[in-house]
């Protein structure tokens, strides 16, 4: 398979077997990874359950990071609707968004009791540090799918220097970006 072939969109392995197990993954993927499920949906939808190879989930990962809204709830739409259609997405993201959001509406009414508390800030700042853990840890493992992909590489490093370094704003840098990419894979794709 060249650089410029996507992978075809078939399971990597055993499908799921009904919505409801949809339901059930993404149910304990929300509950695993709160407030950080990318790396766990990884691990789960293509090392565990084998449902897609590690290149298809990169491939939706990156289409539900341009659509509007939460990456994973935009994920667990494409794959819910992969596997059984609309039935399959609406059970996919009702998975995602069930339980957590019972335990947001018991957060909430917790925190406006406890908000002036010192350790309350201490946790909230230790929450971040492992997000941000769990964000890099996914970005190395999936680091190995641009093997052999030297441009995937220079536009990774110039989105870093512009909103890391630059501190360009990020809508400005995804545009600019997003064009030029686009445009590469289109003249790549034209016969």
């Amino acid at each position: 398979m060249t650089a410029a072939t996507p992978p075809a969109l078939t399971p990597a392995g055993r499908p799921p077997a009904s919505p409801t197990d949809l339901f059930l993954v993404f149910n304990g993927l929300a509950l695993r990874g709160f407030g950080g499920v990318l790396p766990f949906a990884q691990r789960t939808l293509v090392e565990q359950r084998a449902w897609m190879s590690n290149d298809q989930f990169v491939e939706m990962l990156a289409l539900a990071q341009v659509l509007p809204g939460p990456n994973i709830c935009n994920l667990a739409l494409m794959v819910g609707d992969r596997f059984f259609g609309l039935r399959g997405a609406f059970a996919a993201l009702a998975g995602m968004m069930a339980a957590p959001l019972a335990l947001v509406l018991c957060l909430a009414a917790l925190y406006s009791g406890l908000a002036g508390q010192p350790i309350v800030a201490r946790m909230l700042g230790g929450m971040s540090a492992v997000s941000a853990g769990l964000v890099i840890a996914m970005a190395i493992k999936l680091s190995v799918s641009q093997r052999g992909r030297p441009l995937g590489w220079i536009f990774v490093v110039a989105a870093f220097a512009m909103v890391g370094v630059l501190r360009w704003p990020l809508v400005w840098v995804l545009l600019g970006l997003g064009s030029v990419s686009i445009a590469i894979a289109w003249r790549r794709s034209a016969p």
